[in-house]
């Protein structure tokens, strides 16, 4: 008897994790991702005024997305191999080096390619920092943890653009690649304190082949949306031959998913309707997203003539909507169901795209960012929505890669409407300094990095500051047509969700 007591002393206690300290790393985590893109987004002019390269103003976040809509199914299939401390941990260690390299970037190429390693570890930090949370609370409690997880975007949102906006203007653009490091660390560090779990060992099939397919394909039609039409003809050789390996490489993807032992895209997940609408739905708002986050700082401060303070006022108003709607839907979710919750999401990003839409130079940027507040309460509500049911549709086992999905395709919207908007942005641009009678000798889509520039466009004669800033204008207001046109097919997409919660 007492030898029994002995060996059930004897044997090492299991670690518990402490699940208020690892939401508060996952929610650190998540906040060193999201002030990175409200800081970028902000800084973005100040930038593009001082590196120049106009025309590749939507490449450095084409590049950024790519790597993150690539890697995020790679990482979630990872996660739910080997644990998800581990993963995560290497895509913080990866997305640190890569915002120390984009600090001291000389030329926009060199900001590109350094944001395009950034990508790649970002790609880890959303994905599984959700599907933790999805791992150690239930699913009643999920719906709550969501709401928290959505006031990060808050707070960034609130911290991101003024922190940006003063850096920039009053010390660097380079130190908004390095306040993030700070926060990275913290994170790792508690993670490994306080998240324990137990992995099951045994030996994996990664699906390397598929990753490899996947990153040809979107990086193929990527090149083709952001140059067609400017540098590259549609019917130009190369863009037809991308067109062609495009097309071949996502063929090949589809039928290796089918034929992999471990696929990093189980494609049995979307045979479930309410995963594959909010799978598609993600697709069409992310676009949406990208195109509102990217391009209205130019607006602001290229035709509106404000600070980029100011600029970034316009898109705090966005992230701050966004926490609000997540907040009220973790609890609408369970009165009303996810799919009419969605549907008010859904109606919120139709309304706040058509005030983009008919905004003018002279509306002021305080109906800038009301435009960016209705499409911030649309995110929150649709997103976290998708999340929740999804998360509460599968087991652990596929949780990591089935949340990995749905981020995947907002990712990949993000990289279309980066790609297809830039590309739209620059051709706009581009015709209408070409279709002016006068003063048009020596303008090119690059002459609209003098409006970025104060002290620059200062300098402008009247006539020359008033053709730029109208090219700017009318290429912003198609940019924004396409905006509105994707807030309704959201919404026809939202309305064919089941009736019957599965959330």
């Amino acid at each position: 008897m007492r030898q029994a007591a002995d060996d059930i002393a004897n044997v090492p206690m299991k670690k518990q994790t402490k699940k208020p300290l690892v939401l508060a790393a996952v929610m650190l985590a998540m906040f060193m991702a999201a002030i990175e893109a409200t800081i970028v987004s902000t800084a973005m002019p100040v930038i593009v005024g001082e590196l120049g390269g106009f025309s590749l103003y939507s490449w450095v976040f084409s590049g950024y997305l790519l790597m993150n809509a690539v890697t995020v199914l790679i990482y979630g299939k990872l996660s739910d191999l080997f644990g998800r401390k581990p993963v995560i941990t290497f895509g913080i260690i990866i997305f640190l080096l890569g915002s120390i390299l984009c600090g001291f970037a000389q030329s926009m190429g060199m900001l590109i390619l350094f944001r395009v390693i950034q990508g790649f570890g970002a790609g880890a930090v959303m994905p599984i920092a959700s599907t933790i949370v999805g791992d150690i609370y239930t699913k009643e409690e999920r719906a709550k943890i969501q709401g928290y997880l959505s006031s990060v975007w808050g707070i960034s949102a609130i911290t991101g653009p003024a922190l940006g906006g003063l850096l920039v203007e009053y010390v660097s653009w380079r130190y908004v690649f390095w306040v993030n490091i700070p926060l990275g660390i913290l994170a790792i560090i508690a993670l490994w304190a306080f998240l324990h779990e137990d992995v099951e060992k045994k030996k994996h099939d990664i699906d390397y082949l598929g990753a490899v397919l996947l990153t040809i394909s979107i990086a193929s039609f990527m090149f083709i949306l952001v140059e067609g039409g400017n540098n590259q003809s549609w019917t130009s050789l190369p863009t037809l031959g991308l067109l062609t390996i495009g097309i071949i490489a996502i063929t090949l993807f589809v039928f290796q998913e089918r034929r992999a032992v471990d696929p990093m895209m189980p494609f049995n997940l979307w045979k479930e309707r309410s995963i594959f609408i909010a799978n598609m739905a993600s697709l069409t708002t992310g676009i949406m997203l990208i195109g509102i986050s990217s391009f209205l700082p130019a607006f602001v401060q290229g035709v509106m003539e404000q600070s980029p303070i100011v600029a970034g006022f316009t898109l705090t108003t966005m992230s701050i909507g966004w926490p609000i709607a997540a907040t009220v839907a973790g609890r609408l979710l369970l009165k009303i169901g996810f799919r009419t919750t969605s549907l008010f999401g859904g109606a919120s990003l139709i309304f706040g795209s058509m005030i983009f839409v008919f905004m003018s130079p002279d509306a002021g940027p305080i109906t800038a960012a009301t435009g960016s507040f209705f499409i911030g309460v649309g995110m929150g509500l649709t997103t976290t929505s998708f999340i929740v049911s999804i998360q509460s549709t599968v087991d652990w086992k596929q949780r990591g890669v089935a949340t990995a999905a749905n981020m995947f395709m907002r990712n990949v919207g993000n990289t279309i409407g980066a790609a297809l908007l830039g590309g739209i942005l620059n051709n706009q641009f581009q015709r209408y300094i070409h279709e002016q009678e006068t003063n048009t000798e020596g303008l090119t889509i690059n002459s609209a990095n003098i409006l970025l520039n104060e002290e620059e466009r200062n300098q402008l004669s009247e006539g020359v500051k008033q053709i730029l800033q109208d090219g700017l204008t009318f290429s912003l207001h198609s940019v924004y047509y396409v905006v509105l046109g994707f807030a309704i097919v959201s919404l026809i997409l939202i309305a064919l969700l089941p009736k019957k919660d599965t959330a």
